[in-house]
């Protein structure tokens, strides 16, 4: 169980961070998300979640982020390796499974093949 953990480090948490993924990032688009990444110097892919208060309800905004942590910490091979990602939610969003999440990043990461080779650094 050890080896599934989702520790501290793999998760983008000061505004700096943010804000240096969202201005130099590459934006793929999904349905009711967006993810905005960009290469680091380390080897490992780290997450940063941002849902808009448009989505009422603080619990249903937590729960979303906890999903898409999940997600993350158990399919983190499928998100693209080597980059800060910002998993922007949209309201118009409908996946409440950690499943549905994967599938949905599958689908987009594959229909952009390229994505390591074309975000700036």
């Amino acid at each position: 169980m050890a080896g599934n953990r989702l520790f501290k480090s793999a998760l983008l948490r000061k505004g700096s961070e943010f804000e240096h993924v969202y201005s130099r990032g590459k934006r793929l688009h999904g349905a009711g998300f967006t993810l905005i990444c960009r290469s680091n110097d380390g080897g490992e892919s780290r997450l940063g979640i941002s849902v808009h208060r448009s989505i009422r309800g603080a619990v249903n905004r937590n729960r979303l982020k906890r999903i898409i942590r999940e997600s993350f910490r158990l399919w983190r091979e499928q998100y693209p390796p080597g980059m800060d990602i910002v998993f922007a939610v949209r309201p118009d969003f409908r996946c409440l499974h950690p499943s549905d999440i994967r599938q949905a990043v599958t689908a987009l990461v594959a229909s952009r093949q390229g994505l390591a080779n074309n975000v700036e650094r």
